[in-house]
């Protein structure tokens, strides 16, 4: 009779387990949820600065794209960060940042809430408010109290082109977004494929614990321009065979053969 085999220790099996925890963080990171640090006061009140917030990788993976009001992350189209030092983490924080158990401090990201979107246009004029397809946002909801909403630099009309975004802080005097970058590549737009993806949640600290929902005067009919358009053009679309079969069996009749 065989003896029964003794249970392998615990000792043994601990860097297996350590192995394939640190494997699935890795995954989860790479390809579901990542976490990231507030370095600035750009997004007050919404965020502050040492916050730490989940951004939510996955839904891009299915072919989600950046919707206004949406706060995002998204890496430097360039030029963006050029004056902004890259602090050196130590060798711990790099190996807990690779795996995602610690926001990055060496990746050149920015976090900001998406305005528009392409084929959007958006303007804002002397105190505002911000226009997008000309419907004023209605911002108190979110702006830094005593911010006006253009801050210290008007613009537009702009166009923003199909695949890019219009981001801007929620501290318009303490946020250097796409009102400042105008002379770059995109005219101050940045790419959807530089989108990491949507910060849904403040994970820290536990007092700070809230979720960033999209703004209801983001919803307001009329805003989205575009779908506005879009049923009309379809039914067009889609009545312009009926009319031109209508007319050839007509023509037939009246010409018989």
């Amino acid at each position: 009779m065989k003896k029964a085999k003794k249970p392998r220790a615990f000792w043994k099996e601990l860097p297996i387990l350590i192995g394939i925890a640190l494997l699935l963080a890795l995954l989860i990171k790479t390809f579901l949820v990542q976490a990231f640090s507030i370095p600035s006061d750009s997004m007050q009140d919404t965020l502050q600065r040492g916050d730490r917030v989940l951004v939510d990788k996955l839904t891009p993976w299915f072919g989600s794209k950046p919707q206004r009001g949406e706060v995002v992350v998204f890496h430097d189209p360039g030029g963006w960060l050029n004056e902004t030092p890259t602090p050196e983490p130590n060798p711990v924080q790099k190996v807990l940042s690779f795996i995602g158990l610690m926001p990055s401090a060496e990746e050149k990201d920015l976090i900001k809430r998406v305005i528009a979107v392409g084929g959007d246009t958006v303007e804002c004029h002397g105190t505002g408010p911000v226009k997008v397809n000309g419907k004023a946002l209605k911002e108190d909801s979110y702006i830094f109290p005593g911010a006006t909403p253009c801050g210290d630099r008007a613009f537009g009309p702009i166009r923003v082109p199909k695949g890019r975004i219009w981001v801007m802080g929620d501290h318009r005097d303490d946020s250097l977004d796409s009102r400042y970058h105008q002379t770059l590549k995109g005219n101050g737009t940045v790419s959807e494929d530089e989108v990491v993806g949507r910060a849904f949640t403040i994970a820290w600290p536990i007092n700070r614990w809230a979720t960033l929902p999209v703004p209801d005067t983001f919803n307001q009919p009329g805003i989205n321009k575009a779908m506005g358009v879009a049923p009309a053009a379809l039914g067009l679309a889609g009545a312009v065979p009926i009319v031109i079969r209508r007319r050839r069996r007509l023509t037939g009749a009246r010409n018989p053969r």
